[in-house]
């Protein structure tokens, strides 16, 4: 019969480990030494460390948790611990300590509680993100105004600037919006052609502030697609944002339309900045990804999702030294009427 308890002792998952009254180890089988580190036949007391996880185990009455690190090399666990007598004549002369590894379970429990706190995060971005746009629409709006009004000399350039200023900050605002927003898009017929004119004209106070030379080479004027017109107008903003903040000394942007006929329409466009590294292709469309310093990572991201909810396709080629070429792709629909 002893040689059986011994058995099921040593083949049980969890640890047993039995300390005496006088703190001496006399039983401890094969999965608490494991866990504790602990030679099997070493009678010696514990390190003190871990005598005194198992007086809090003790003391507590229920199940109590510590973390246990065995050497420099290995990774810390943590460690449940639940303590019983071990009765003998009426008097509780040892303990019984019953062990089990919850490393798992306190990582997922960890992981969780990060999870929750970045859709706090997030909500709470959504939110200022629409406190500031409506604000900020109507800012852009006087802006323009004062644009068209042609005031003169120095004056004019100052609010070209702020109006530039304001289109960035705007893309910035709808960025966090269409990343985080379950918002899909809302499909209408419209006119390729109509869009890549909008954005030469949108763009061009931006790629003045950035001494740009913006170019348009539109064969899309008539040919339509189902789409949502400000969505794809988000896309060509970020795509030109995202260039100019890189071309620090000037240079050119171009935005080409074609239409491929059954196969729909590629709307290319392309910088003289300095290329991107080859190691970085693969991740420049990954949320919170930038090489550049202070940017929060999200204009290709959602220039990816966008066009990716529109069932098109959206490619990046490039060189260090030789700028970069994205070609977006959509399907075409009938004529627009």
């Amino acid at each position: 019969m002893r040689e059986r308890l011994r058995r099921i002792l040593e083949s049980l998952p969890c640890g047993v480990l039995v300390r005496e009254a006088d703190a001496e180890i006399s039983v401890i089988n094969p999965a608490a030494a494991r866990l504790l580190g602990e030679r099997r036949e070493e009678s010696s007391p514990l390190p003190q460390e871990l005598q005194a996880a198992l007086d809090q185990a003790r003391a507590s009455g229920g199940e109590f948790e510590f973390q246990q690190k065995r050497d420099e090399s290995a990774d810390l666990r943590w460690i449940a611990v639940r303590h019983g007598w071990l009765e003998q004549n009426d008097e509780r002369s040892a303990s019984v300590f019953i062990l089990r590894d919850v490393t798992d379970a306190k990582r997922l429990e960890q992981e969780r509680e990060e999870m929750r706190r970045q859709q706090a995060l997030v909500e709470m971005s959504a939110m200022l993100a629409h406190e500031i746009r409506n604000p900020l629409g109507s800012l852009e709006l006087f802006a323009g105004l004062l644009v068209e009004s042609r005031l003169e000399g120095e004056i004019q350039r100052w609010v070209e600037h702020m109006q530039a200023g304001l289109r960035t900050l705007s893309a910035t605002v709808n960025n966090v919006l269409h990343l985080h927003s379950p918002r899909r898009p809302e499909h209408a017929e419209i006119d390729a052609g109509a869009l890549l004119d909008w954005a030469h004209g949108f763009l061009l106070p931006l790629a003045r502030q950035a001494s740009v030379e913006l170019e348009l080479t539109n064969r899309l004027r008539g040919v339509p697609i189902r789409a949502d017109r400000h969505q794809l107008e988000q896309v060509l903003l970020n795509l030109a944002l995202n260039a100019f903040r890189f071309m620090t000394n000037g240079g050119r942007f171009s935005i080409r339309g074609a239409n491929l006929g059954i196969s729909g329409i590629e709307i290319m466009v392309e910088d003289t900045g300095p290329g991107i590294a080859a190691s970085d292709l693969s991740r420049i469309f990954e949320p919170g990804f930038s090489t550049r310093p202070g940017s929060c990572g999200l204009g290709l991201a959602v220039c990816h999702k966008i066009v990716e909810q529109h069932g098109g396709t959206i490619a990046v080629e490039s060189q260090p030294g030789r700028g970069a070429r994205f070609r977006l792709r959509l399907a075409q629909t009938g004529a627009i009427r």
